[in-house]
């Protein structure tokens, strides 16, 4: 294990390491507590390497949680669940023991998908005509709220200073009802220039987060789409490095950057052949979107309106892209034809995937 460590030194002279997580949300109410006892175990392990390696000054052992960990009608109530009281503080005892921030990770966005009574505007930071009132103090947004509601939970800990890291935040842009391009960008703007504004929250004033890191740098088209099928669209840059919409990230005249030089396969899409009758295709389109993403032709996505032969289409260019356009993949018994007329349709963007020279960006890694 130390000598692992060791090669952190390494990997330092090319980018700043400060922190292992140890797991990711280990206490998701999903996962019925069965990660639960290897926690501290784990993170006790780590820290004896760390400690030999002589790396402990530099880099810090986290647990990020998810914001499900702590409850409260209002930001003042704030308590971990009571099945995670023991493991809760044995862990915020042994963060603060070695200097370690606690890790947590928000996501309004999660709490609109899941509550059709939930405000829409309470999710962003342009004001609300919902707020939340806790005594004298006021919420117009979840992202406060949610922070405070943790804050409150440590305090009744004994530890209502430790610093917080924001693990991951973000706004999805397609696979669902709210998830699109428009709300990304306001919601991830909104929430850099509040954090930026140094204004705190109601508990924490003139405090800002130690760290916020948003959620996520690309799409990710391979991931699992339990939780909802927006879980894809996460990314600030699509597939190809190109950067989905502006974000003005604070830093004065830098702006987000698109790749440069993506080599793109040749403008050629597979779709339905229209000389086809298409009733027996149900089987090629499961193939299609078991292998390739689909997700934006359910309800909310971008996809989702482009008719039955659309859909068609959109899978199985999402296959044939996938295979790096090999001839075969376009067949599906006939079904399928090469076309070089670009299929997208306003919003709906057919595909055009890049050459393993551009692996970086290639669709659906």
């Amino acid at each position: 294990m130390v000598k692992k460590f060791k090669s952190i030194i390494c990997i330092g002279m090319y980018g700043k390491v400060g922190f292992i997580a140890v797991g990711n949300e280990p206490f998701l109410t999903s996962y019925n507590g069965q990660f639960q006892s290897y926690v501290i175990p784990a993170m006790a392990n780590l820290q004896q390497s760390l400690v030999r390696a002589n790396l402990a000054g530099y880099i810090k052992l986290v647990v990020p949680c998810n914001a499900d960990a702590y409850e409260g009608n209002v930001p003042s109530q704030g308590a971990f669940r009571p099945e995670l009281t023991q493991i809760m503080t044995q862990l915020v005892s042994f963060l603060n023991s070695n200097g370690s921030p606690f890790v947590v990770n928000i996501y309004p966005f999660l709490s609109l998908y899941g509550n059709s009574e939930f405000p829409q505007d309470y999710a962003f930071f342009e004001g609300t005509t919902h707020p939340v009132i806790d005594g004298a103090n006021t919420y117009t947004n979840a992202f406060d709220g949610n922070y405070d509601t943790l804050i409150a939970a440590l305090s009744k800990m004994g530890y209502g200073q430790m610093p917080i890291v924001i693990g991951e935040v973000g706004w999805p842009t397609d696979g669902a009802v709210g998830a699109n391009l428009t709300a990304a960008e306001v919601f991830n703007q909104g929430l850099i220039k509040h954090v930026l504004s140094n204004k705190g929250t109601p508990l924490r004033p003139a405090v800002p987060p130690m760290d916020v890191y948003l959620f996520s740098l690309l799409d990710e088209g391979a991931k699992s789409t339990l939780p909802g099928n927006f879980e894809r669209h996460w990314g600030i840059f699509s597939f190809d490095g190109q950067a989905k919409y502006a974000l003005d990230l604070g830093l004065g005249n830098k702006k987000l950057k698109n790749a440069k030089n993506v080599q793109y396969l040749p403008a050629r899409w597979c779709i339905a052949n229209p000389n086809r009758d298409l009733s027996e295709v149900a089987n090629h389109m499961k193939l299609a979107c078991n292998v390739a993403d689909c997700t934006t032709l359910n309800y909310g996505g971008s996809c989702n309106e482009i008719g039955a032969k659309g859909n068609v289409s959109y899978a199985f260019n999402s296959y044939y892209q996938l295979q790096m356009q090999n001839e075969k993949s376009c067949n599906f018994d006939g079904l399928g034809m090469v076309t070089f007329l670009d299929p997208s349709v306003g919003d709906c963007r057919f595909l055009v995937g890049v050459t393993d020279t551009s692996a970086s960006f290639r669709p659906y890694q």
